[in-house]
Formats: C-alpha cells, sequence, structure tokens
C-alpha cells in the first residue's frame, strides 16, 4: 500500500510555471561557466542563496548567462525535464524562456529555440514526459520595443512547439500597459498569453489587484501566474471565480519568510473557487522539485485526494496542448488516480516531509 507521500508524488501533474533559467543544476552552472568563461562570483549553492525578490533576479539573470549554444540549452532542458520525471510525477511541463537573457552571449533566436526542442524531445524520448514553450519577456530589463522584436523573431522562425508569450520580472518596473501592443499582435498571430502578475513579493502598489484586471481586459491573457494580491479586492476574486481563469501557483517561494503566507494565501484562492494549478517556479535557485511542492503544500494545508485530483486535472486542462493529446491525457491521469487511490493505505494521510528534495 502506498503512503501519502508516496502518493503524492506518484500523482500525474503538470507544470504550468517553469523557468528554464531557474532550472539549471547547480553543477551544471558550474560546469557551462567554466566552459564559457563565465565569472560567478560565489559557488552556485551560493549564489542560489538571496534575501531579496531582486537578488533572485540577479541570481536569476546571471545564471541565463552560462547558455551560450545550442548544446547548452540542449542540455539544460533535458536536465530540468529529466528532474520533473524522477521528482514528482510531471507528465507534460510549459517551459519559460527569455530570449533576452541569452543575446548577450551572441546567440540567435533559433540557436536558443532549436537547442531546447531538442533536449526537450530527447526527454520525451526518455521519460515519456512532453513539453512546450514560451517567450517570455523580463519587464524589468526589457522595454515594450523588445517585446516586439521576439515576436518579430517568433515570425520569423516559426515552431510548433513555442506556443505563447510570457510577462516576468518585477511589475513595478514594468505594469501591464507598457505590453499591449505586444500582447495584442501576439493574439493576432494566433499565440497564447500570459503574464506574471499580482505577485506576494511585491507591495500591494507595486502589484495591485488591478493588474489582474489589466492583464485580462487589455493584454487578453489565457491565464496569469501568481495572482496572490488579488485577495486584497473582493469583487477581482469574484471576478476570477466566475471566469475560471486559470493561475499558475508557485507553491515554494525562493524567499524564506513568504513560504507560509504563501501557501496560506493559495488555500484563500483555493477556497474561494479560483482554478489553480502547483508549479515550482524556479525549482533549482528555489532549492524545491514538483514532488517537494505538493508535499509541503499538502502537509501545511490539510489537504487529501479530492484537492489532488482536482489540481492534477485543472492543470492539464489549463494547458497548452492540443485538444486531441489533452483529451488522451485527460483519460491518463484519471486512470492512473484511481489506481493509485486504491492503493493508498487508507490509515496514511500524513506526509513524510523528511523526503528529499531532489
Amino acid at each position: 500500500m502506498l503512503s501519502f507521500s508516496d502518493y503524492l508524488d506518484a500523482v500525474p501533474k503538470v507544470e504550468l510555471h517553469l523557468h528554464i533559467a531557474g532550472a539549471i543544476r547547480p553543477a551544471t552552472l558550474e560546469d557551462l561557466a567554466t566552459k564559457n568563461g563565465l565569472h560567478l562570483p560565489k559557488r552556485a549553492e551560493a549564489l542560489y542563496r538571496f534575501e531579496t525578490f531582486y537578488e533572485f533576479l540577479d541570481a536569476l539573470r546571471l545564471a541565463a548567462l552560462s547558455l551560450a549554444s545550442a548544446a547548452d540549452f540542449r542540455r539544460a532542458a533535458y536536465e530540468c525535464l529529466e528532474d520533473m520525471h524522477r521528482h514528482g510525477g510531471v507528465r507534460h511541463a510549459e517551459i519559460f524562456f527569455n530570449p533576452h537573457y541569452f543575446t548577450p552571449n551572441g546567440v540567435a533566436y533559433p540557436e536558443i529555440v532549436d537547442g531546447l526542442i531538442e533536449g526537450c524531445a530527447h526527454a520525451e524520448r526518455d521519460f515519456g514526459i512532453s513539453s512546450l514553450l514560451i517567450a517570455c519577456i523580463d519587464r524589468s530589463v526589457c522595454l515594450p520595443s523588445e517585446a516586439l522584436q521576439m515576436l518579430d523573431w517568433m515570425a520569423q522562425h516559426p515552431r510548433r512547439e513555442v506556443v505563447g508569450i510570457g510577462l516576468d520580472g518585477a511589475e513595478r518596473a514594468g505594469p501591464p500597459l507598457l505590453w499591449v501592443e505586444a500582447w495584442r499582435q501576439a493574439g493576432r498571430a494566433g499565440f497564447k498569453r500570459t503574464a506574471h502578475v499580482c505577485e506576494d513579493n511585491q507591495a500591494q502598489f507595486e502589484a495591485p489587484p488591478a493588474h489582474f484586471t489589466l492583464c485580462r481586459d487589455a493584454l487578453g491573457c489565457d491565464r496569469l501566474d501568481h495572482g496572490y494580491n488579488i485577495l486584497a479586492d473582493p469583487d477581482v476574486v469574484a471576478r476570477a471565480a466566475r471566469e475560471q481563469v486559470h493561475f499558475t501557483m508557485a507553491c515554494w517561494s525562493g524567499l524564506t519568510w513568504n513560504r507560509a503566507p504563501r501557501r496560506q494565501r493559495i488555500k484563500a484562492m483555493f477556497d474561494a473557487g479560483l482554478n489553480l494549478s502547483l508549479g515550482t517556479d524556479d525549482p533549482t535557485i528555489f532549492g524545491t522539485t514538483m514532488g517537494h511542492c505538493w508535499r509541503t503544500v499538502f502537509a501545511d494545508l490539510g489537504w487529501g485526494t479530492a484537492e489532488a485530483r482536482k489540481l492534477s486535472l485543472s492543470g492539464l486542462h489549463a494547458s497548452w496542448l492540443p485538444p486531441d493529446r489533452k483529451a488522451a491525457l485527460e483519460a491518463e491521469f484519471t486512470a492512473a488516480l484511481d489506481a493509485l487511490e486504491r492503493d493508498l493505505n487508507p490509515a496514511d494521510r500524513s506526509v513524510d516531509l523528511s523526503v528529499t528534495r531532489r
């Protein structure tokens, strides 16, 4: 019979909030930095420790500069998906990549995206985990004109694996209305659209609930990343519940002080009837895995099999997979969830948090 911890690890999952620059293994970062002549001010494990959100962004951008060739992107994507497969039962992942993080190395968009695609294809052959890519803009360091430039690259070098665009970085540096033209052009070109919004590692005035409304109405976002600060406005929460817009949660914050409060915000959003899935965000930088995220959230919130089933299937439904592939996976997920619940020890509803993260 399965323990509850083993059950949570085995639940089939979809990862919708994952940045490739934040998923580079520490050993790989050091290896690639040496190979490509990138100076790291400290060892990777120490680089991946920080005190503020803005220190984290600096570490993320520095880690990204270790990727300087198609082979580097292939390795990073493969290892990222291997970790997703081995540590938490992920069956499909949608990966953010920021082209402008890498172009300072002289890497062109086709080299970036083709390297990622090759690594993802190799991981699918080896582990059965499918994946899609989302081109992303860091509003802290990019201008709206660079978002339009990214769309030009995507149009000149179309790849079926690149299905959407995203917006990350610090909200105070680039609020939603700056990006309207790029997001509207993306929609006209048939790309899905998302944006990081209402993050709780930023103050209410920097990431207010009003950003939700702008992302939906002005940017036309199909789903949203984070969203915790909408809890400050009951009207926005009611609209989000009514529309069932999907939020991709990052349930293990890189900031120690925000971990327990974030889990309580996730619970409040779930209890309000919002449409959620759980993600890792930047797993190696944060020192987490999908399995670890789920075990921690379920232990803290006292959740059980009903919540696990709902989160598993809601993540799948919110994915940007083609409808036929989504339907096939839904049948597989449902069968797997039924089997896991039959094998679960009915007396065991505890989570073993001593299970290693990696």
